[in-house]
């Protein structure tokens, strides 16, 4: 059901939630660390909802867990301005790329 709904999505956006967000989230996730989706993943930071959640990440590239190219999966912002501000400009992005 997850891998069906995820075929017809553009982006995944999460908002604060509980164990049923993270672990989809860290799905998704793990989906782009696989090259099985390229789409780009977001969190709605409100009022720093995630600041402990990206601190953990960001030890765990500093252990050598994860593979700094692979941090940039994730990207935060603190309000649904920004967010879609930054989904457009992967979009555009994205358009470049696949012209040339």
């Amino acid at each position: 059901m997850k891998a069906e709904m995820s075929n017809y999505s553009d982006a995944f956006i999460a908002l604060p939630g509980g164990y049923g967000t993270l672990e989809e989230l860290f799905e998704v996730i793990s989906w782009a660390q696989l090259d099985i989706h390229n789409k780009p993943i977001r969190l709605l930071n409100v009022d720093g909802y995630y600041n402990s959640l990206l601190s953990f990440i960001d030890k765990v590239l500093q252990e050598g867990f994860i593979n700094p190219a692979e941090r940039q999966i994730i990207i935060s912002s603190s309000n649904a301005k920004e967010l879609i501000e930054n989904l457009e400009e992967y979009s555009h992005s994205m358009n470049k790329l696949q012209q040339n």
